[in-house]
């Protein structure tokens, strides 16, 4: 059986900036395997066509440019905002505003998206729309760790059920 549409698979992987030898960035090693069914859009496109084809037992090791991965840096999406909006009773929350901090927010149609707090001024906030990883590019080593068919309503789900996936 060979990795292809609507397969079940398991791949330990470490994952780095620009080569091998670049910044460590995550690694599944000592842990479970990543499980995804392949081709239904849960993973980088060019994550699963370097996978294409491959069986269990196969290693891998490839690089995906940036712009395939989860984009260049975009400087447009920096966006200044109210700091009072972060006000809770009358005051922000005491390490809401640190530098580096993810925050959910909403924008005024409801959608739901996450801001990384850039900077704090004495009356903006600059938030930072990018991918945590927009910019950067991947290094993947692995190997493939299982392989099956996808039953039915993992498909149907979009995800993997069970050991290395999803419990409902």
């Amino acid at each position: 059986m060979t990795i292809g549409q609507n397969k079940v698979v398991a791949v330990h992987y470490t994952l780095n900036e620009g080569t091998a030898e670049g910044q460590l960035v995550e690694s599944t090693n000592g842990g479970e395997p990543l499980a995804f069914i392949y081709g239904v859009g849960m993973m980088i496109p060019a994550f699963e066509a370097n996978l294409a084809g491959l069986s269990i037992g196969d290693t891998f090791a490839f690089g995906i440019p940036a712009a395939q991965a989860y984009g260049e840096y975009d400087a447009n999406a920096l966006e200044e905002v109210p700091k009072q909006i972060f006000e809770y009773e009358g005051k922000i929350p005491d390490g809401l505003l640190e530098i580096g901090n993810v925050l959910p927010l909403q924008d005024q149609e409801g959608n739901r998206m996450q801001g990384m707090v850039a900077s704090v001024g004495l009356d903006k906030v600059k938030l930072d729309f990018n991918h945590p990883m927009a910019g950067v590019d991947l290094f993947f080593t692995g190997h493939v760790e299982g392989l099956r068919d996808a039953e039915p309503s993992e498909i149907e789900h979009g995800h993997v059920h069970g050991a290395g996936g999803h419990h409902h």
